[in-house]
């Protein structure tokens, strides 16, 4: 049966998640990498792996990229520009148009875009999710302008910078048109301070790059029976992806007592915790009206 233009606003109305254990999902092999794509409405999700030494990945974006670097380092190359070396633990935002990076062996990497000109969409795995976009998601709009160098990569070393003191658990970052959280902690999170919420306009994507996950997901009941969905304790290792539509109500719990990574992403960029001083770089940048 189909839906009606109300029902499908409806907050109770809610799509399905996307989500994937890259490991038990075929990789595409590029020379002597191997590469999972996965996307939500605005923002595409490159990992890599590299299983040789200086191993070459090509980048085409309209739009300034993240580039993830958490455990291994790499050099990013951009046509009449110097190389640049980025150190293990960094993130590096890269400036609009073709770039490559040159990988380590054994290294794992993310490469995040809200486009990308390189990439054939139909090649993600989850691609069925979007033939039918969402109205409620918001557009990306007008890109952030960037206030300081436009041309050049910008490195940021994750071990040197705190996180907000009113928002301990995060640290947080953007670009012209995304932002993201990165969430590290020791051990299992306390299952006394999880943080059950949903987004009424945009979607989340939740990258696990170490650890495992419990992602606890609810659709709220509303009158219409039809419309309720049972709830799903999805148990994510790493590395994962979970793009979470709007109106799904979700927190992820890490267990276990090994490291903890988990990358928030988002398209536009938040607003909100720009407005709360939460988001490192974003004095760089200012919204255009």
């Amino acid at each position: 049966m189909q839906s009606s233009p109300d029902q499908t606003m409806s907050p109770f109305s809610v799509r399905k998640r996307s989500f994937q254990i890259f490991d038990e999902a075929s990789s595409e092999q590029v020379g002597g990498l191997r590469r999972w794509l996965m996307r939500g409405q605005n923002f595409i999700v490159e990992w890599l792996e590299a299983d040789a030494d200086g191993e070459t990945t090509s980048v085409q974006s309209i739009h300034e990229t993240l580039v993830l670097m958490p455990e291994a380092g790499g050099t990013i190359h951009q046509e009449q520009k110097p190389a640049v070396t980025a150190a293990a633990g960094s993130i590096c935002i890269v400036p609009a148009g073709p770039y490559s990076i040159t990988l380590q062996r054994g290294g794992r990497y993310c490469v995040i875009a809200s486009s990308r000109d390189d990439i054939d969409l139909k090649k993600m795995l989850n691609a069925a999710a979007y033939l039918d976009p969402d109205p409620r998601v918001n557009p990306v709009g007008k890109p952030y302008r960037r206030l300081t160098r436009l041309d050049a990569v910008q490195v940021l070393q994750l071990n040197d910078i705190a996180a907000p003191a009113d928002n301990p658990r995060l640290k947080m970052f953007q670009t012209e048109t995304l932002s993201i959280n990165w969430v590290d902690y020791d051990g299992p999170r306390s299952r006394t301070q999880l943080s059950p919420h949903s987004h009424a306009n945009h979607e989340q994507g939740s990258l696990a790059i170490k650890g495992h996950y419990k992602h606890h997901l609810r659709v709220k009941w509303g009158k219409d029976a039809n419309l309720w969905q049972d709830d799903e304790h999805c148990d994510a290792s790493s590395p994962s992806l979970l793009v979470i539509p709007v109106y799904l109500i979700h927190t992820s719990e890490g267990v276990g007592q090994d490291q903890h990574v988990l990358v928030d992403i988002f398209s536009p960029p938040r607003g909100d915790f720009i407005a709360k001083g939460w988001v490192y770089n974003a004095g760089d940048y200012t919204a255009e009206a």
